[in-house]
């Protein structure tokens, strides 16, 4: 397949690009060649390209700054992907857009299958939800992937922010009443792959496997036991962590439907930062 991918230069694209192009070919295009909030831009580009999928990687990630800039969140994870829907859909292409936990609000005791009622408790929720409305609105081919706790090389994430203060202080204070699931973009670039080459289409859940689930304070306690540092790793409440965005206080997905459409069952979380740390 011919694979347009958007946001190049992001995270998750630099381990999707390595592990697509390896049966696949690979337009990638970072936001300074093709800008997904500019429509004629996308529909221009889509046209001529002519891919076979499109792949979307760009987004507004910031979850605190979201909530100061709510139009900019919204511009790039709602009206963006609204133009990159109707581009496809007028092309008759799939689309496969990465979503987050984060549509949802937190209270469900056991793990959010992808049929759950959506409910985000800040704007960086809402602005992903909108862009998952505009897919399902108008276009019936799709992949919309929803992940969580998203890390890896070249951008900023929870594993880089923890290795770097795990260097300067001798404490880290982490919450421990926030519970989901890490994800390397190794990990996520896999699962993509998986899916699109089944062509079954619908809304997925991909995490690297927890078994039900940890905190914040256990993924950051790993970290550090693996990385050979010495720091200690305090345990507090989110109510002692205040911060701009409020977050959902169970997001853990289920991830069986994904499993049982593509056969592909995800990798145990400690197993997975293991080798991501010594790479």
């Amino acid at each position: 397949m011919k694979i347009l991918i958007t946001g190049a230069n992001g995270m998750l694209a630099h381990d999707l690009i390595a592990v697509l192009k390896e049966r696949h070919k690979i337009i990638a295009y970072a936001r300074e060649a093709l800008d997904i909030t500019a429509r004629d831009h996308v529909y221009r580009s889509v046209r001529e390209l002519s891919p076979d999928v499109v792949i979307n990687c760009a987004a507004f990630t910031q979850v605190d700054r979201a909530e100061a800039e709510p139009e900019a969140a919204l511009l790039v994870n709602g009206i963006g992907v609204q133009n990159l829907a109707l581009a496809c859909h007028d092309r008759g292409l799939p689309l496969c857009h990465i979503s987050t936990d984060y549509v949802f609000d937190g209270e469900k005791r056991s793990p959010y299958s992808p049929f759950d009622k959506t409910r985000p408790v800040n704007v960086y929720g809402e602005s992903k939800l909108a862009g998952e409305k505009y897919i399902q609105w108008l276009t019936n081919k799709f992949y919309v992937i929803r992940t969580s706790w998203l890390y890896g090389k070249g951008g900023n994430n929870f594993v880089s922010t923890i290795l770097k203060l795990s260097e300067e202080r001798p404490e880290i204070r982490v919450v421990k009443d926030q519970i989901g699931s890490p994800t390397s973009t190794v990990s996520l670039s896999h699962a993509v792959k998986n899916l699109i080459e089944t062509g079954a289409y619908g809304i997925y859940h991909f995490t690297d496997k927890t078994d039900g689930g940890i905190s914040w304070f256990d993924f950051a306690r790993e970290i550090v036991k693996l990385s050979g540092h010495n720091t200690e790793i305090v345990p507090i409440t989110t109510d002692e962590f205040p911060r701009p965005a409020r977050r959902p206080r169970r997001s853990f997905l289920d991830t069986g439907l994904f499993s049982l459409v593509t056969g592909h069952k995800p990798e145990d979380w400690q197993k997975v930062l293991k080798n991501y740390l010594s790479a």
